[in-house]
């Protein structure tokens, strides 16, 4: 194929793709599912065709036993409001008031939580970030929904990870709830997960849920980060 001929042929599909876009409403553009293997990946978000971005993590083996083996008691369970360079500062004395035992792999986890805190905050172009690390041992957000928000990152550390639905029987899962025998899909341990929510606009956010774990013995381990909202706490200052 010669090279004008090559170039004819991209000009074509490019604007094919413009006119499908132009004509597409907004729940129709945000269905694309991307998945990556750096953090620089997640940028596709803003691209208003994607509306999931699954980021395939490396993480520590002996991180994940020890936070594996660690008694559910002392997991930690906080909230705060932070920018990313105060993170380390911030939740220090709350794992310590969780009982979280302190050492190289409470510190390995620290490093995680700001070093995933910072892409966020990169990502979604926010100075703060409304910061939940929490432990998890009953049906929380059991029901399929989609979340007020314009975007959300996620990644489970322990426990079964977000179950989420392709768009295409998003609706269905919506209208079962527990009924729902469609196909669904999970967010693999320690994979981080940044998906838009209804805030983004009309008909857009992905649908998911907490996978139900009551009864089970299982305890979760889940991080989530947003940008600051009206149920935030406020700002975090060393000067408590």
């Amino acid at each position: 194929m010669s090279e004008s001929l090559a170039h004819h042929r991209t000009d074509i599909r490019s604007k094919t793709a413009l006119d499908r876009n132009a004509t597409a409403t907004p729940a129709e553009l945000a269905t694309g599912i991307e998945t990556c293997d750096q953090a620089a990946g997640l940028s596709a978000i803003h691209d208003p065709g994607t509306g999931l971005v699954i980021w395939k993590r490396a993480f520590p083996l002996c991180l994940q036993r020890w936070i594996e083996q660690l008694d559910s008691a002392c997991l930690p369970d906080l909230r705060v409001l932070v920018r990313p360079i105060d993170l380390r500062r911030a939740i220090e004395p709350k794992l310590d008031d969780c009982g979280t035992p302190p050492g190289d792999m409470r510190d390995l986890l620290i490093g995680d939580v700001v070093d995933l805190v910072t892409v966020f905050s990169k990502v979604a172009a926010t100075d703060l970030v409304d910061v939940r690390l929490e432990s998890i041992s009953h049906d929380a957000c059991w029901k399929f929904h989609r979340d007020c928000v314009e975007a959300r990152f996620l990644t489970t550390y322990r426990g079964p990870g977000t179950e989420w639905v392709r768009p295409a029987q998003a609706e269905q899962a919506l209208r079962e709830q527990t009924d729902f025998n469609g196909p669904a899909e999970h967010v693999d341990v320690h994979d981080g997960v940044l998906f838009k929510g209804s805030c983004a606009g009309p008909g857009i956010g992905i649908v998911h849920r907490s996978p139900p774990i009551a009864g089970t013995g299982n305890t979760r381990l889940l991080l989530c980060l947003n940008k600051p909202s009206v149920t935030s706490p406020a700002p975090w200052s060393s000067a408590g």
